[in-house]
């Protein structure tokens, strides 16, 4: 695939089953983090979650649907174009992708599995090689009767992948094998019961990562020692006060979480309390104390990202279809609502 010249773009997945318009590439404004739709492509149903490669020439999808599976699209003109063939990645809701040792890795929800597609010369993926097959469940008989895989990343060091499991209510540790694909559990480690963490993010020095558990709204602070390949919990920090949440009827799922490139912020999205958390981190990267909340500029936020300079936060608001950006506030972290665009069924925000 070709590079790519048409300048600072966002690409923003939906659910087509909920009205979606699939993939929607958007024109980035740097000055002012405005968002102006360009168009989209519904080629692939259910695209809720996205990758773009390092080069910034392709973009990977995940098709969560019952029959899961994984596309890439050329991103060298305007609009995202199918490049290859789809992919079946033999599980069930891939809900998260990432690039890793020259392969794609969804994590599939719904089958409680992670595979491995190798991604080949021209940008393209061949057909999947390995999936590994999370054992497990936790104490909440609705969300974890078994494993549910939610998230894949690479570590900063790229010698490890990590699976975080929100049915088993712990983070997988896994090597892969390069040539072949195969991921092999190194080591796992479990988290409070109950907790379901869905998401991880790293510290930018690497020696520290957090889990926003979807369960209850918490963040696990962790301790990564890259060499050894462990994470060690070692604290959890509250996302909302004590008296946020008044009707006992309310649950709070959160979904996402973000450190800020210095290492002095997280953010982390809320459904249910339709807010972002702002926290700040100490020096040394394991202590985090909860600022404040700010309403998330619409209803059930999936998704929250940064953009590559840092100035400005978006949140994918699932429910009122809208992708809504704030200014961050670099002395305190606490991002202002800026504006919003229709996006319906919006479920990620990734750029490039």
């Amino acid at each position: 695939m070709g590079g790519n010249g048409v300048g600072r773009r966002a690409f923003i997945g939906s659910f087509t089953s909920a009205g979606g318009s699939g993939i929607t590439a958007a024109a980035v404004d740097p000055e002012t983090g405005a968002l102006t739709v360009l168009g989209a492509t519904d080629t692939v149903p259910d695209p809720s979650f996205l990758a773009p490669a390092p080069d910034g020439a392709a973009l990977y999808a995940v098709s969560e649907t019952g029959h899961g599976a994984a596309a890439a699209f050329d991103i060298s003109g305007e609009l995202p174009r199918p490049a290859g063939e789809v992919r079946p990645v033999d599980g069930e809701a891939p809900t998260h992708l990432a690039l890793a040792g020259g392969h794609l890795v969804t994590a599939n929800y719904g089958s409680g599995s992670v595979t491995t597609v190798p991604v080949l010369a021209d940008g393209t993926l061949g057909a999947a090689v390995s999936v590994l097959r999370h054992q497990g469940g936790g104490p909440d008989p609705d969300r974890q009767e078994g494993p549910h895989a939610h998230q894949v990343l690479p570590d900063p060091s790229g010698n490890w992948v990590l699976s975080v499991d929100l049915g088993t209510d712990s983070v997988r540790v896994c090597a892969l094998d390069a040539h072949t694909g195969a991921l092999r559990v190194h080591s796992e480690t479990p988290l409070r019961p109950g907790t379901g963490p869905r998401h991880l993010a790293f510290h930018p020095g690497g020696g520290h990562a957090y889990v926003v558990n979807e369960l209850e709204p918490t963040v696990t602070v962790c301790h990564w020692d890259s060499s050894a390949g462990t994470l060690e919990p070692l604290g959890e920090t509250a996302l909302l006060p004590d008296d946020a949440v008044t009707d006992p009827e309310v649950r709070v799922y959160p979904s996402e979480i973000v450190v800020a490139p210095g290492g002095r912020f997280v953010w982390t999205a809320n459904r249910g309390h339709d807010s972002i958390s702002v926290l700040a981190l100490d020096a040394t990267g394991e202590r985090l104390s909860l600022v404040t909340t700010v309403d998330c500029g619409g209803h059930w936020p999936r998704d929250l990202a940064l953009d590559p300079t840092g100035r400005w936060l978006y949140a994918a608001n699932e429910r009122s279809g809208d992708v809504s950006w704030f200014g961050v506030d670099p002395a305190t972290g606490v991002p202002a609502l800026a504006g919003s665009v229709d996006v319906p069924a919006a479920s990620c925000v990734v750029f490039v």
